[in-house]
């Protein structure tokens, strides 16, 4: 080793503002709320929220729009990462609002815990979404599973909660050890983990090959565990319905952006190279996820276990554009089609989170509204919440002109532009069985009477402001994509 290698350089903290920034005032959080007395923990929610305002300031302040690193190559601050944190922030935010009225009503989990939890899964989401290298995706990914299975776990006295939070635990740490695995393997091949570095071996040549698609098997295993999609998404129904709507909901919408993120910088940042190995493995991910998510959430009456089944829908949908960035070495489709996938996963994201703000707005005190039958005659009830969740569900389901018919038409449009017609096929015919349970959803709200056990639906000013914000930007986004789309591309072009 010389001397120049030897010599400590200074990292660039500005990058990382944000995140030291969160984790301090989660530190200070902890200790504040072992002093507040107020049993709705006023306090701790206010100062959660600010602590995330803080850090869209911090983050917006930091940005450039060039591509930085810091911490020896470990950390990079880019374009895609700052979009993608700030979106992860206010859904973070939206999360906790609609979560409020829900968590006080549950003794077991109005603690100061569940807004700590909250904001470490949250910097563990913002590592991720930042790293440049392998470990410290890991690390990143550790951070927000760890506060995931805590958070699963918080309502202790029931034991859908706590075998939920058993079957997660168990499956997230196999998940990590195949993840490990890979990148130990990548090690060997190139004989380094940083992202950057193992993509100029790669072009270069410098790759043990057979070491290499082994890393890869392994590195995708993981990958596909963290997205939800089949064959490694035995975790989702189970999690989504066992945990508290609150936990569900966060784990149904905010992660998505981070495992998103880690997706192009693993796969497409630094094994591009290597994009046929990887590519062909994600078809088959993606065709069995869309499949299998599809007719599995035809059988389902509980709404969670519909939308963990949607979910593992959309995400094969999302990996349909990752698919289509690279076809025979030539990349001139790449910044469309992986700027569509991006676009998919920021909508999915905003609708998932109206969903299950709305299942919870219709929650209280000992009963949970997550049976598709809890949703009867809700437009006798309120017919104003009642058009709010038929505009979530015509957008999952991809009714123009909604926000996900013009996500699904992106998708479909890269992966036509690439050659596989009959990719786009399947894809339009698995989502046409999609649309089955989301309208059945909105024919229970409107053509049948509402359950006898039905109660007003009491919602406090800012839930009702930010579901209707959420139901109308739905609408809004689809008739005006645009903007969001070239977002997404010039994001994109300026990070890969």
């Amino acid at each position: 080793m010389t001397l120049a290698e030897m010599q400590f350089v200074p990292p660039d903290l500005r990058l990382a503002v944000a995140e030291i920034f969160l984790l301090a005032m989660t530190c200070l959080i902890m200790i504040v709320d072992l002093f507040v007395k107020d049993k709705k923990r006023t306090t701790t929610f206010v100062l959660t929220q600010l602590t995330l305002v803080g850090a869209i300031v911090a983050t917006a302040l930091t940005s450039t729009g060039q591509t930085f690193y810091t911490f020896n190559n470990m950390f990079v601050g880019d374009l895609m990462g700052d979009l993608l944190k700030e979106l992860l922030y206010v859904t973070v935010m939206v999360v906790l609002f609609y979560s409020r009225a829900y968590v006080q009503a549950r003794p077991d989990m109005a603690k100061g815990e569940f807004y700590t939890l909250t904001l470490f899964a949250t910097l563990g989401m913002m590592v991720m979404i930042s790293a440049n290298h392998f470990l410290t995706i890991y690390i990143g990914i550790e951070l927000l599973s760890l506060a995931l299975y805590a958070m699963v776990a918080l309502n202790r006295d029931s034991v859908a909660s706590t075998e939920a939070a058993m079957k997660y635990f168990v499956l997230g740490a196999l998940a990590s050890g195949l993840l490990l695995y890979g990148m130990s393997m990548i090690y060997g091949a190139t004989g380094t983990l940083d992202i950057s570095a193992v993509a100029e071996r790669l072009f270069d040549g410098q790759a043990n090959k057979t070491i290499l698609g082994f890393g890869i098997v392994f590195l995708v295993a993981g990958i596909g565990f963290k997205l939800g999609v089949v064959p490694f998404h035995m975790w989702i129904p189970d999690v989504y319905h066992g945990a508290p709507t609150a936990v569900t909901l966060f784990i149904g919408s905010a992660p998505k952006l981070a495992a998103f993120a880690i997706v192009i910088r693993m796969l497409v940042n630094g094994l591009i190279v290597a994009s046929a190995d990887w590519q062909a493995m994600l078809m088959i991910l993606s065709v069995l996820s869309m499949a299998i998510g599809n007719f599995g959430a035809i059988a389902q009456t509980n709404l969670k276990r519909m939308l963990a089944y949607s979910a593992i829908s959309h995400m094969g949908f999302m990996l349909l554009g990752l698919i289509t960035g690279v076809i025979g070495g030539d990349a001139r489709y790449a910044i469309n089609a992986y700027s569509s996938s991006m676009f998919y996963v920021i909508t999915y994201v905003l609708t998932s989170a109206g969903t299950f703000g709305m299942i919870m707005l219709l929650s209280r005190a000992g009963f949970e509204s997550d049976e598709i039958s809890d949703f009867a005659g809700l437009n006798k009830r309120s017919p104003w919440f009642a058009a709010m969740m038929m505009m979530m569900m015509f957008s999952m389901a991809g009714v123009p002109f909604f926000v996900g018919f013009f996500a699904k038409f992106s998708v479909l449009q890269a992966v036509v532009a690439a050659g596989y017609l009959w990719l786009a096929i399947a894809a339009v015919f698995f989502s046409l069985v999609g649309a089955y349970y989301y309208l059945r959803v909105v024919k229970v709200m409107y053509f049948e009477p509402p359950p006898a056990n039905a109660h007003r639906i009491d919602a406090t000013f800012d839930v009702k402001l930010l579901l209707s914000a959420n139901g109308l930007a739905v609408a809004a986004i689809g008739i005006f994509p645009q903007t969001l789309m070239s977002l997404c591309a010039v994001a994109l072009l300026r990070s890969l």
